[in-house]
This record gives structure tokens, C-alpha cells and sequence, in this order.
């Protein structure tokens, strides 16, 4: 939200620079994100001075060129060239000189030099309106009035005055503060200051004197509805004041109407609302809903299916606006509009927010309302509303302002003790204090017996309706700084369950850290295309787009979509983890889930002179799966080839019948799927079965060897279908005592080999704690590996 301090000055006199205001705001809990300095007009003027043409003589060799002596207030005048049709002796005109930098409407700003034209010296320029950003006139130079003082600033001549914008992070509960008027309320309850409110119209209340009557079918959907006629107004372009306030908090100046509906929205906190009177058939307005599937077009131009709960703005024959949220294309304000028919309205905040989600719209006007409007200040917004229209656009005010409230909404009524104060603060604040405070906000104080306080708190302040939440205001005016900090810190020692999972995430990604891996964090919404069981997914209501309507059930296509944008950017070389939770919707109820991913893909390492171009392989992500688990102690479990779709090939380590890592490549139809060029290798870990092994592991440590390994090699051919894992488990089972690993360092498939058939090289690890091993022991191991691979797997063993 973005508030501009010369439109808080018109609320506070304050001597407050715009940093001092700025911390003083963060303070009280309104957190200025950005302070920005605006200027109305590009350049702001600087450098351009009011001048007097002194003499004008046609140019000795150019027809169309003039050359001037100007009078800038200094001892010697200018001599400038100019080819402005307008331009004579005796006006008082605006100058920039050599080295001012010049902001034109349109284009690129330049800077003015000394140079000769036609062989003449021009030492500046005579500026026209658009050459220097004044206004859109370029048939001449500008011409000032008579009485302009020689040698002054434009910009003072003009009275241009800068601005600072705060761009302030409003939190959701702080609805009172979204307009000037709220932040000003806030700084004038810390400063301790009084509030100026702006002047308005004086109009009366009739409800049987309005041109145009009004009907609420559920004043539950609409508690209270204001609104008055003005009629002979003119519909043009606002003032140059009126479009800068505007422009500089970013709204887009349409015309004097729709902008002083804007500039008292952005004043007062109250949205408005225009409607062409002419076009209000039956000079009737009705409040009610209108029956599901029901069209409307709104003024973006884009028509609408309304549900049967979207609160509506109608007349005898059709509808005009969605209630707080859009107006619609056919009641606007246009060029030809003569009488304008003015609502301000209290709007149902859960009915409004349920229709801007319905519709995807997110306008000014329902920011507000689905937060929650004061429903006491909307003929105050009115009467100000009038007041500038009748100045600004002519007209005059038919009849009375209709305002139908017939169940007024109450103020909160809170009791708050002196002593609860002083235990939720932690500080004895004085109790004077305590209620200088709660007034300067607004509040009330009904009574005070010395110990509590009976407190009426006004219906604006929708966040404040408990005692806990007026101790809140008074620290957060008080001064969350003010409050001291205890230099004894006591604490106790409580047991926690082990292992620490903080810890044991911290440690694996230390290790996938500084392996070259980075941490991403993903979305937990995705789309319903990307689900691994669609009919177990969880399902958004109210989804910001299509793309976002689903809880993840994978982190696969999270992480792929990430290498999808990396790699169109040039980025192919990727080494990823993530750590999240992945959801589904079960007979039981949902589930959640937390798993670790891990991604390689690209090459391996970084291109340079003495390095070759290597992929990344499965087995590069293997052995920094193999890694992890051993740094967590995770070392017994089996081993199958992976049974699953977003798979090509890979494995799977199990304990018991859990399988708790999947990893391998990735198919190709999720690399299509994400538009993905290359391998990509995924490792899917189950983090919560990992969590719950390591709390059933125990670690044992034992002394290292003191004989060495002994080391064999095996070429096995097999049949296609045989996998690894089953030759390690034979091995396994042949070997128990002093088999110490059993790896893989080559798979050959080819013409070379018999049709069905594949090859595997095997390297055996032996040592034995008590004795060095001998070559007679190790051969008659793996003569039974080779009797056992025979005799299961009919394999045969390479020479």
C-alpha cells in the first residue's frame, strides 16, 4: 500500500521528516518496506529559469530560425537560437541553459550544450510545454504572464512540490490503516496529536427527499447503504493537483469523477461508486443477489457468470455492479454523463471476499471490503465525495442524501484490567499512560475503578474485539523498544525425543551442500496433471489459477520445473535437493508426508581446458545416495530394481516391506511433460521412515582392522533381466563373515554377447578383524559364488 507524506501532512501538522516517520511507522507496527522520493513532473523543473526575451531578430541564414538575447537575471544575457513561431521582443518566457538536463514529455531527457546553429551561437533553450513536461502543447514556446520574476526557478514559479511515498507491508487484521487517514491516526496516537479531517459538504439526511430510492433485499449482505444525486456535472480531465496525488500513489487518473471516487477511497479508507443517473432505469436501485449462471459484463469488458451469492447493484431491468467488487459497462461513468448518482456502502466482508475469489477479481474497493470498512463513515465519505465534485466538475447536490442503516453495528465492548497489562507487557506502565494511549486510538473509556478499565471500541477496528487485543495497541504505541530486556535469562532443560529431526536435516544437507548441491524450496500447490493418483488428491476450493488447484503429491515435477526454467536460462549443469511434504486424501483422512529430493543432471563437472564433457550418471547419483545413508548410519536394507512409473530405471533400497529410497532416471514422458532437455537422475527418500529407522538404529563403533582387504574381480554373464541386488544377495548369503562389499563397476549389453543376455563385472571387498586373509581362503569363497550364480541364475562366468 503506498502512502504519500504530503497527503498525511494534510491530516497531522508535523514537523516529522519522512525517515523519521518511516521508523516511527515500522515501529507501531505499520512496516514501511520502501521509501521512495516522486516527483509530479519528470526532472521536477531543476535548472530552468524564467527569462525575458530582449531582443528578437530573424536568423542571416535560416528563414524559420529566430535569434534572441535573454534576460536570466545575471549580468549577461543568452544569445539563443530559436524556431518557435511565436516567439518576440518582451515576453516572459522559460530558458534552460548549457548543462540543464531537459525531461520531455515524450522520448529520452538530453541535455542542453552550447552550439552553434547556422553558424549563430545558441547558448540555450526556449522551452515549450511538452519540451520540459508542463503539458502537451508544442505550437510554440510557453509564454508566462507579465508580472513572472526574471531569474526565478520554474519549479518555484510553478509551486512543483516533491513527495515521499511510503510503501508500507499492511498485514492483513490492520484494515482501520489501509488509507491516509488510518496511517495518519496512527502516527497522531504515538505523536499524541490531533487529527484534522478534511472539509465537507453539509448535507442533510432524507430518506424520502433522493431522486433515486433504494431497496435491500438482506441487509445481512448489505448492513448499510448511503447514496446521493448531483446533477449539471462536467465530465473532463482533473486537475493537475487531483492527478498528481493520484499518480503518485500508482492509480491512473480516468477522469474528475472516477478520480475523486479514488482520492477519497485512498483518503478515507471508504470505496465509492459512480453511477451514470440517466442510466438508472426506474430511478430504482435494488440490493439482492441474482440466480446462478446469470451474465454481466463488467467494465474491463469481460463478461461474467454470477453465482446466486454475489451481491448486486440493480435497477428494475438490469444490474449494474457486483457489490464491492466491479462496476459494470453499461452504468459508467462516460464523457457524456450529466447527473451521477454517488453510492457508499457497508458490505458483508465474507460475501465480498467469496465473490472477488469467485471471479478472480481483485480491485481497490474490495481489498477493503473483504477486510472489513467502517460502517460509520459512509456519509461522512459521501459529504467529502460531493464536496469535490461540486468544485471540481460543477453540479449540484439533488435532494438528500438517502441512508439506509436500519440495524446500526454495535462497538465492542472490553474490559481491560490494569494488572493484565502490566503481566502480558512485562512492565508496569503507568496507568495514566495506559489510558492516554487507548484514547489517542479512538477508543473509549467508559469507566475506571483503579483496577479495570470498561472500554467501547469502535466498529472500524475489526482486530481489536478482546482484552488481550487492547493490551496489544497499548505495547504496540507504548513501543516494543521501550520495554527492557532482561539480562538474567532462566530456563529449564526438557527432554526431547531423539533423533533431534532438526539436527539430522541439518546434517544431510551439510553433506548435499558441500557435495555442490543447492537447496530449493518449491510451492506446495501444483497442478491436478502432475498428480501421482489423481484420485487421492487433495483438491484447492478457491484456486488462485488452474496451474495452482492441487496439494503436490511427488517433489519430482517441482524439482523438474525448476531445471525446465534453469536450463532456459542457460543454467544445465544442476546438483538439487529439496526438503517437503508431499499430501493425500484417504477413506482415513488426509495425510502428510515428508520427503528429500535429490536431482543431478547436466555434466559433471565444470567445463574446463583439461576436463572432458562427462554426464552425470546414475551412478553418480547413487553414491551420493549411498553417502547419505551412510552418514545417517543407515546401512542394512535390501535391494530391488525400482517399480515405478516417473522411472526409466533405477532402484529401490526396502527394510522389512517399506521401501524408503527410490532412485534413477527419469522418464522420459515427466522430462517431456516439463520440457526438459537431457538426463535428469531423482532420488525420492522417504524422510519420515528415515527418521524412524534412525530412531531404531543403534550405532555401534568398533576398532578399525589392523589386517588388510583382499579384493576380487568377477565377470558374470546373465540373462537381460537379472538384476544386480540379486547377485548381491546370493553373495551375501553365500558369505557372511568376512564379505565385507559387494559392487558393481560395469554393465555391458551387446552384439558382442549372446541374444537375452548382459554382462556383469563384480568387485568383491574381503577382510577378516582376527587374521590377514589368505589367497587359498579367498579362492574357495569365490569358487561358491561361482557354484551359487550357476546354480540359481544359470549364469556363466567370463574368462
Amino acid at each position: 500500500m503506498r502512502i504519500s507524506y504530503n497527503w498525511l501532512k494534510d491530516f497531522l501538522k508535523t514537523d516529522k521528516t519522512p525517515e523519521e516517520l518511516s521508523h516511527i511507522l515500522t515501529d507501531i507496527g505499520l512496516e514501511v518496506e520502501n521509501l521512495e522520493e516522486v516527483q509530479g513532473i519528470p526532472g521536477g523543473l531543476e535548472g530552468l529559469v524564467i527569462a525575458e526575451v530582449l531582443s528578437c531578430e530573424q536568423h542571416p541564414n535560416a528563414d524559420r530560425l529566430r535569434v534572441t538575447s535573454i534576460n536570466i537575471g545575471k549580468d549577461e544575457p543568452l544569445q539563443v537560437v530559436c524556431g518557435a513561431p511565436n516567439v518576440a521582443k518582451g515576453q516572459k518566457v522559460i530558458v534552460a541553459g548549457a548543462g540543464v538536463t531537459v525531461f520531455p514529455l515524450e522520448g529520452e531527457p538530453f541535455k542542453i550544450k552550447k552550439s552553434k546553429i547556422r553558424g549563430e551561437l545558441s547558448e540555450g533553450m526556449i522551452c515549450a510545454e511538452d519540451e520540459i513536461g508542463l503539458g502537451k502543447s508544442h505550437d510554440g514556446i510557453m509564454v508566462l504572464s507579465a508580472d513572472a520574476e526574471i531569474g526565478k526557478a520554474a519549479k518555484d514559479y510553478f509551486n512543483l512540490q516533491h513527495d515521499f511515498v511510503f510503501e508500507i507491508g499492511l498485514t492483513p487484521n490492520r484494515s482501520d490503516a489501509a488509507s491516509h487517514l488510518g496511517v495518519a491516526r496512527d502516527i497522531a496516537a504515538f505523536l499524541r496529536k490531533d487529527l484534522q479531517l478534511p472539509e465537507v459538504a453539509t448535507i442533510p439526511i432524507d430518506n424520502k427527499k433522493n431522486e433515486i430510492r433504494v431497496s435491500i433485499d438482506d441487509v445481512n449482505d448489505c448492513p448499510r447503504y448511503s447514496s446521493i444525486t448531483i446533477e449539471g456535472v462536467s465530465v473532463k480531465e482533473s486537475p493537475e493537483w487531483l492527478k498528481e496525488r493520484l499518480l503518485n500513489i500508482g492509480v491512473r487518473p480516468i477522469n474528475n469523477i472516477v478520480d475523486i471516487t479514488n482520492y477519497v477511497l485512498h483518503e478515507l479508507g471508504q470505496p465509492l461508486h459512480a453511477f451514470d443517473a440517466d442510466k438508472i432505469v426506474g430511478k430504482h436501485i435494488l440490493v439482492k443477489n441474482l440466480p446462478g449462471g446469470a451474465k454481466f459484463t463488467t467494465l474491463d469488458g469481460v463478461e461474467r457468470e454470477l453465482s446466486s451469492k454475489d451481491i448486486m447493484i440493480c435497477d428494475e431491468e438490469k444490474a449494474l455492479c457486483i457489490a464491492g467488487v466491479f462496476g459494470g459497462l453499461s452504468s459508467g461513468i462516460t464523457e457524456t454523463t450529466n447527473s451521477v448518482f454517488l453510492e457508499s456502502a457497508y458490505f458483508n466482508a465474507v460475501s465480498v471476499r467469496k465473490t472477488s475469489k469467485h471471479h478472480g477479481l481483485k480491485t481497490d474497493a474490495s481489498f477493503r471490503f473483504e477486510r472489513g470498512t467502517d460502517p460509520n463513515i459512509t456519509v461522512f465519505a459521501l459529504q467529502r465525495a460531493a464536496k469535490l465534485i461540486v468544485e471540481i466538475a460543477g453540479g449540484v447536490v439533488v435532494g438528500s442524501i438517502s441512508d439506509i442503516y436500519p440495524n446500526p453495528v454495535e462497538a465492542f465492548k472490553v474490559s481491560v484490567s490494569y494488572q493484565n497489562v502490566k503481566r502480558l507487557i512485562g512492565k508496569a506502565i503507568p496507568s495514566e499512560e495506559i489510558k492516554s494511549i487507548i484514547e489517542s486510538l479512538g477508543i473509549r473509556i467508559l469507566l475506571d475503578n483503579g483496577e479495570t478499565l470498561e472500554t467501547e471500541v469502535p466498529p472500524y477496528r475489526v482486530d481489536v474485539t478482546r482484552e488481550v487485543d487492547i493490551i496489544e495497541e497499548v505495547l504496540r504505541i507504548y513501543g516494543y523498544n521501550n520495554i527492557e530486556i532482561k539480562q538474567q535469562i532462566k530456563a529449564s532443560l526438557n527432554s526431547s525425543p531423539k533423533p533431534d529431526k532438526e539436527l539430522v536435516q541439518n546434517q544431510a544437507a551439510d553433506l548435499l551442500i558441500g557435495n555442490g548441491f543447492h537447496e530449493i524450496l518449491n510451492n506446495s500447490l501444483t497442478k491436478i496433471a502432475f498428480a501421482d493418483q489423481p484420485e487421492q488428491a487433495v483438491r484447492i476450493l478457491n484456486p488462485l489459477s488452474s496451474d495452482l488447484d492441487t496439494m503436490r503429491q511427488n517433489l519430482l515435477f517441482s524439482g523438474l520445473e525448476v531445471i525446465s526454467y534453469n536450463q532456459k536460462r542457460k543454467y544445465p549443469d544442476l546438483r538439487l535437493f529439496e526438503f517437503g511434504n508431499i499430501y493425500f486424501k484417504t477413506p482415513e483422512g488426509y495425510k502428510e508426508n515428508k520427503h528429500l529430493s535429490i536431482f543431478m543432471t547436466g555434466n559433471l563437472n565444470a567445463e574446463q581446458w583439461n576436463n572432458t564433457d562427462s554426464k552425470v550418471s546414475f551412478f553418480d547419483l547413487k553414491g551420493m545416495v549411498d553417502g547419505l545413508l551412510s552418514r545417517l548410519n543407515l546401512q542394512n536394507f535390501q535391494t530391488r530394481d525400482v517399480d515405478r512409473a516417473d522411472f526409466s530405471y533405477g532402484l529401490t533400497y526396502f527394510r522389512g516391506e517399506q521401501a524408503f529410497v527410490n532412485f534413477g532416471a527419469v522418464d522420459k514422458k515427466a522430462l517431456k511433460l516439463t520440457d526438459i532437455q537431457g538426463d535428469v537422475f531423482y532420488a525420492d527418500l522417504s524422510w519420515d521412515l528415515i527418521l524412524k529407522a534412525i530412531r531404531k538404529n543403534k550405532i555401534v563403533y568398533k576398532e578399525v582392522s589392523k589386517f588388510p582387504s583382499i579384493r576380487r574381480d568377477l565377470a558374470i554373464l546373465v540373462d537381460k533381466d537379472v538384476s544386480f541386488s540379486s547377485l548381491k544377495i546370493i553373495a551375501e548369503k553365500t558369505e557372511r563373515k568376512i564379505l565385507r562389499e559387494v559392487n558393481v563397476f560395469d554393465v555391458y549389453q551387446g552384439d558382442k554377447l549372446p541374444e537375452g543376455k548382459k554382462s556383469y563385472a563384480l568387485s568383491f571387498i574381503f577382510q577378516d578383524e582376527e587374521k590377514t586373509l589368505t589367497d587359498k581362503q579367498i579362492d574357495s569363497i569365490v569358487q561358491k559364488f561361482i557354484l551359487n550364480f550357476e546354480k540359481e541364475l544359470k549364469a556363466e562366468i567370463r574368462k
